[in-house]
């Protein structure tokens, strides 16, 4: 898969998780942060990415730098995506289902903004297993991967987009 040049795109960012790690030592606590923020054009691409730091900004600046080599192409039908999907990571499961226009994002907070950056304006989704945001976001980016056009599967198997749909 060939890597998507990020700065030809006018990418937006989205913090999704800010996590505090406390290490205890001789001299008392250590603070560190980890953010999970996605980023995307609003128009098929988009990415996630982890940062870690003693400070939230410079984490939150790392899981930018990171979202940017992890963007992703997302075939968008209209508003909606092209057929349904399951994506999984770790314990994270997610369902995605195309809706009819005027829908809406139908979401919870993790997997929303996902599909807020990608694009997508109609869609239905249910979370299946962990609610972990690190799980959920990374199940929905592998859900939104695994998606096809129908112009691609017809390429695939040497016939017309009419045959592959009948």
């Amino acid at each position: 898969m060939q890597r998507i040049d990020s700065s030809t795109l006018d990418l937006k960012e989205k913090v999704v998780n800010i996590g505090r790690v406390t290490k205890v030592v001789k001299g008392g606590r250590n603070f560190r942060f980890s953010a999970l923020v996605v980023v995307g054009d609003e128009n098929g691409y988009v990415g996630s990415g982890m940062g870690k730091a003693a400070e939230i900004p410079d984490a939150i600046r790392k899981g930018i730098e990171d979202a940017k080599k992890n963007l992703i192409k997302v075939p968008l039908v209209e508003t909606t995506i092209p057929h349904e999907s399951i994506g999984e990571y770790g314990a994270g499961r997610v369902l995605l289902k195309p809706a009819g226009e005027g829908t809406g994002v139908i979401a919870g907070g993790p997997v929303r903004a996902v599909l807020e950056l990608a694009g997508i304006h109609d869609i239905r989704t249910k979370s299946l297993r962990s609610n972990n945001p690190i799980n959920m976001v990374n199940a929905t980016i592998n859900g939104l991967a695994q998606l096809r056009t129908a112009e691609e599967i017809a390429k695939l198997r040497g016939k017309t987009v009419e045959e592959v749909k009948a």
